[in-house]
């Protein structure tokens, strides 16, 4: 990793990015949000833990180019900052995932501090970022449970569509279950309403029903459902970098505006 600075971060933020549902924009938020931030400055890492490297293609890295993977690090005593490698945005880094790390799950049972693989791994390299987002696989095993014990917050995007809800219960229950006995500094702080279709009552619905429900943690950006959002990965770029002047790519870069605010700048 080359990664020089004139200071380092006075305090840099964790987020893991979850979500046990499958297909809600996940993946699509862990590019697009840290390519906005980058964009106004702020110098972020994506941790890809998916094993399905989704983040790590979004961003233009090859999972079948070799070097050091979040598998490395988690199971092979690979170092962080040798894993670490620069997108084609500037101020944007990403350790990338492999296939390899579909077995992880399985292969951590055994290992040692097998929770908190991540937390330590990034020990070595957290100041020198402003946000490090953690892509999470769409489920609760131990990969997001590593996830969840080196943040200290959780981002859950949520889809304005019918079932939106499904499984953000177990997702509570998980973060306290970690809270408790890992990380008692973990918190959903963000909740991001994606695919929102304003020609619909639905989103509108589902909108208002999950302001009601969780407040000023969800974010008043909403991200619009958009046929450039589904093409971006395509081109292996975010879509602030392949589409910058479309709806999709306005609405990260304010949404990135709002995290970087913090919670003063959200509504309920």
């Amino acid at each position: 990793m080359s990664v020089s600075r004139t200071k380092q971060s006075q305090f840099c933020r964790v987020i893991a990015i979850a979500n046990q549902k499958g297909g809600v924009g996940k993946t699509t938020t862990t590019v697009n949000l840290s390519a906005a931030l980058a964009e106004l400055g702020q110098r972020v890492l994506v941790v890809d833990l998916d094993p399905q490297a989704n983040a790590t293609t979004g961003l233009g890295i090859d999972p079948f180019a070799g070097g050091v993977s979040t598998y490395d690090v988690l199971l092979q005593n690979g170092r962080m900052s040798e894993s670490v490698v620069a997108t084609q945005v500037e101020n944007l880094w990403i350790a990338p995932s492999t296939l390899d790390l579909a077995g992880a799950e399985i292969e951590l049972v055994p290992a040692f501090s097998r929770e908190r693989r991540l937390d330590s791994a990034l020990a070595s390299v957290i100041h020198d970022f402003d946000f490090v987002f953690v892509d999470c696989p769409p489920s609760l095993g131990l990969l997001t449970v590593n996830a969840m014990a080196a943040a200290r917050e959780v981002m859950v995007p949520i889809q304005c569509e019918y079932y939106a809800l499904e499984g953000l219960g177990q997702l509570m229950r998980n973060i306290e279950l970690v809270r408790n006995s890992l990380n008692s500094e973990l918190d959903i702080s963000l909740i991001v309403l994606v695919m929102y279709d304003g020609r619909t009552k639905l989103s509108a619905q589902v909108a208002s029903e999950i302001r009601s429900y969780f407040g000023d943690k969800v974010c008043r950006q909403m991200i619009p459902r958009t046929v450039r959002l589904a093409e971006a990965p395509s081109h292996g770029a975010p879509i602030t970098v392949t589409y910058p002047n479309s709806r999709g790519a306005l609405a990260y870069r304010e949404l990135a505006k709002e995290v970087v605010g913090g919670a003063l700048a959200r509504v309920g």
